[in-house]
């Protein structure tokens, strides 16, 4: 017999909620996006995000999570996600993710960014660039009715095209009341699989893409990975709810693109 699918839509004002966590979510990685430049640490990064989120009266989801001791996530070139803020300082041709969520009455939002540090060569450029384009092609598969392997295939077959490598072995996922939730959003799959979308859904759609193979491995802190062959990688995410008139992003600044 089939499990029952434990992924609960959330109701219009649970998505209310989410849009406001969304909001503040999406100023605080707009200042920190920001504030990226040569010479800055990433710990100072990490401070900004939290003052941002906290003077907006939201609070790190990141911070003390499983045990996480910092606000944000900041990925510097090879690494893929979950790279510790520290002393490190920026270097100019530096790629640097930033990923970062926040909790605000009772609801996480989630989302994420690739930012040149300085000038960087085309082709990381490039991928930058497709990184974005394969999130933007995996929210808006994001429809009632639509599989979640649609929307993988979305984001893997925007990435192949551009000869890049999407990410196995980590995901997007479901979020709302808890930071991780069902379902699992991979970034690569076979259109019309999976489970079918449902209007009230909230996905966190983040595609990590690899300059090289896909292929990672974890650091001895037990949170950051890297790429198995030191290749450059993006990360780009946002926070989608499922509606009745299409995806909605919640983590969007511009509310007149909120809905693709």
């Amino acid at each position: 017999m089939k499990p029952p699918s434990l992924v609960v839509p959330k109701t219009p004002a649970e998505v209310a909620r989410m849009r406001r966590a969304g909001r503040v979510a999406a100023v605080a990685l707009r200042e920190v996006a920001r504030a990226v430049a040569p010479g800055v640490a990433t710990e100072a990064l990490d401070r900004l995000a939290e003052t941002v989120i906290r003077d907006h009266g939201g609070v790190p989801s990141f911070k003390g999570y499983r045990g996480y001791p910092a606000s944000i996530c900041t990925s510097i070139d090879d690494e893929v996600v979950h790279g510790i803020p520290g002393p490190r300082v920026l270097r100019e041709g530096e790629l640097l993710s930033i990923d970062l969520g926040v909790r605000l009455e009772g609801f996480h939002a989630d989302v994420a960014v690739t930012v040149p540090v300085g000038e960087v060569p085309p082709e990381v450029s490039r991928l930058i660039a497709t990184t974005q384009a394969a999130l933007d092609a995996g929210v808006a598969a994001a429809r009632p009715g639509a599989t979640l392997g649609d929307v993988s295939w979305a984001i893997q077959s925007v990435v192949e095209a551009a000869g890049f490598s999407a990410v196995r072995d980590f995901a997007g996922h479901g979020v709302g009341r808890a930071l991780h939730e069902d379902p699992q959003v991979p970034n690569v799959g076979r259109p019309g699989t999976g489970p079918a979308l449902r209007v009230g859904m909230t996905l966190a759609v983040e595609p990590m893409v690899n300059m090289g193979g896909p292929d990672v491995v974890m650091d001895d802190d037990g949170w950051t990975v890297r790429t198995r062959d030191h290749s450059l990688s993006a990360h780009a995410e946002h926070t989608v709810a499922v509606t009745a008139a299409g995806p909605e992003v919640l983590t969007r600044l511009d509310e007149t693109a909120a809905v693709y």
